[in-house]
């Protein structure tokens, strides 16, 4: 039981720190706009955060824009992260 409260904080961890490199990665494009590009820190929030926006951009057509993406990824990032949540409590 121990086990696997540990495995979902761990894995609400991951998810929570992937949010806000997200969250990070819109307030400097933000700032900087087209310039982003070339912020290290906007790249390494970029390489951090690949993956999962890959994964979920599967979900939307091929045709959606990046920023769409990236706000699709954080919005089901965030239902996985409410819903690890409310499986913690009743576990």
């Amino acid at each position: 039981m121990e086990m696997l409260l540990f495995a979902i904080a761990a894995l609400r961890a991951i998810i929570e720190m992937l949010g806000l490199c997200l969250i990070g990665q819109g307030a400097l494009f933000a700032i900087a706009g087209r310039n982003s590009e070339k912020n290290p820190i906007y790249a390494m929030f970029r390489l951090i955060t690949e993956m999962p926006v890959r994964l979920f951009a599967h979900l939307l057509p091929a045709a959606s824009a990046s920023w769409l993406k990236n706000l699709f990824a954080f919005a089901m990032l965030f239902v996985l992260w409410i819903g690890l949540a409310i499986l913690r409590k009743f576990v």
